[in-house]
C-alpha cells in the first residue's frame, strides 16, 4: 500500500526539489502505477507557462507499470506496462464530438496526481477509460516514453494537413522539430529542410535524412531548392517571433504555416492581411494531443519509427534538474528521467 512517494516539485525554474508527497490509494476507476521511465519536455522549460502552476511536478512523457487498481477498473491487471496520458477528455461534449479532444473541459481538468516524475503517481478516471495505453511486449520502455510527444506530431501535422509528395520546413531542430521531421518522411514528404543555427543539431538532421539548413540561409536556399515558391508546409517550432517570421518568409502560396509552440502571452505578430489573403497561405495553430493521436503514434513506434536514436541523456530522478539544464544549454535532445 503506497501512503506516499518521492517527487521532483518546480518552484522555480533555479528551484526544483526533491520532496515526499502524499499519495492515497485509487479510488473508483483509478489507478496507480510505478513511473519505470519519463521523458523531459521542452514545454517544461517555457518559465512563463510554468510559473502560473507553480509548485507542481512536472513530467507528462512516460511509462508506468501498474500496481493498483481501483473499484470498478476492467481491462487492466498489475505488473502490466501501459503509456499514461496526463489528459483524457470525456468523450461526448460538442468538442470531442468533432474531435478538437483538448479544447475539452475534462481534458484540461484531468491531471496525473502528482505528475510524471515522481516514483509513483495515481492515473485518473477519464485517462484510464480512454488513453491509457498497453504497450506492445516488441516495444521498449524508453522507445514508448516517445508516445506522447510523437503524438503532439500526429496531431500537428493532421492539423496542418500534410500529404504525400509535399515540401516541408522545420524549423527547430530539437527533439520534436526532428520527430516532425521523421513522421513527415514517413507520411511520405517530397523533402524535409531542417533548419538550425545549431551546428550538432543540424547534423543530427542530416543523419535523420533531413536536408541541414542554416537558419541564416534558409530563404535562399529553399527558394532556390523549389523553384521560387518556398515549402508547402512550415513548422515553426521555437514559440519566439523571430522563427514565426521565418516561417512566414518560407511558406509558398496555397502553403501551411504550423506553429507548434505557444509563444508568451504578451507577444503580438503582425500579420501582412493582403499577402495572406492573395497567397492562401493557412496559419494553423497545434496544441497537444488526444487519445487517437496517442494512439496512432504508438503504433508509429511499434513499427519501428527510429524514436530512440534521439536520446542523449539517462538520468536518475535526483539528476533531474541537470537534464533540463543540458536542455536549456542546447546539449541534449530527449533526457529520459528514471524514478
Amino acid at each position: 500500500m503506497v501512503r506516499s512517494t518521492v517527487a521532483l516539485v518546480y518552484h522555480t525554474p533555479q528551484d526544483l526539489r526533491l520532496e515526499e508527497v502524499p499519495l492515497r490509494d485509487p479510488g473508483p476507476g483509478e489507478v496507480l502505477v510505478r513511473i519505470r521511465v519519463c521523458g523531459l519536455c521542452p514545454g517544461e522549460l517555457m518559465d512563463w507557462y510554468m510559473a502560473r502552476k507553480a509548485p507542481l511536478t512536472p513530467g507528462h512523457e512516460l511509462v508506468g507499470e501498474i500496481v493498483e487498481v481501483g473499484p470498478g477498473v476492467a481491462g487492466f491487471r498489475g505488473g502490466e506496462r501501459v503509456v499514461v496520458h496526463h489528459h483524457a477528455p470525456c468523450g461526448a461534449c460538442r468538442f470531442c464530438r468533432r474531435g478538437d479532444f483538448v479544447q475539452c473541459p475534462t481534458w484540461r481538468a484531468t491531471r496525473l496526481i502528482p505528475g510524471g516524475l515522481s516514483a509513483y503517481a495515481l492515473v485518473p478516471p477519464p485517462v484510464v477509460e480512454r488513453d491509457l495505453l498497453p504497450i506492445p511486449d516488441a516495444v521498449s520502455d524508453e522507445a514508448a516514453a516517445f508516445t506522447e510527444p510523437l503524438a503532439t506530431v500526429v496531431k500537428a501535422l493532421r492539423r496542418a494537413g500534410l500529404r504525400p509528395g509535399d515540401r516541408v520546413a522545420v524549423i527547430g531542430l530539437g527533439v520534436m522539430g526532428l520527430l516532425h521531421g521523421l513522421t513527415a518522411q514517413r507520411w511520405g514528404a517530397e523533402r524535409v529542410w531542417g533548419i538550425d543555427r545549431i551546428p550538432a543539431r543540424l547534423e543530427a538532421g542530416a543523419r535523420l535524412g533531413l536536408i541541414p539548413t542554416p537558419a541564416e540561409a534558409a530563404v535562399e536556399r529553399i527558394r532556390a531548392e523549389s523553384e521560387g515558391w518556398g515549402a508547402d508546409l512550415v513548422v515553426v517550432g521555437p514559440g519566439s517571433l523571430e522563427a514565426i517570421e521565418l516561417g512566414w518568409s518560407l511558406a509558398a502560396p496555397g502553403g501551411t504555416l504550423l506553429l507548434f509552440t505557444p509563444t508568451p502571452p504578451e507577444v503580438r505578430w503582425s500579420v501582412d492581411v493582403h499577402t495572406l489573403y492573395f497567397r492562401e497561405v493557412r496559419v494553423i495553430p497545434s496544441y497537444s494531443a488526444g487519445p487517437d493521436d496517442m494512439r496512432e503514434a504508438l503504433r508509429l513506434i511499434a513499427e519501428g519509427l527510429p524514436v530512440e536514436g534521439l536520446i542523449t541523456h539517462r538520468l536518475p530522478l535526483p539528476e533531474a534538474p541537470r537534464g533540463y539544464q543540458a536542455m536549456r544549454a542546447y546539449e541534449a535532445l530527449k533526457v529520459l528521467v528514471y524514478p
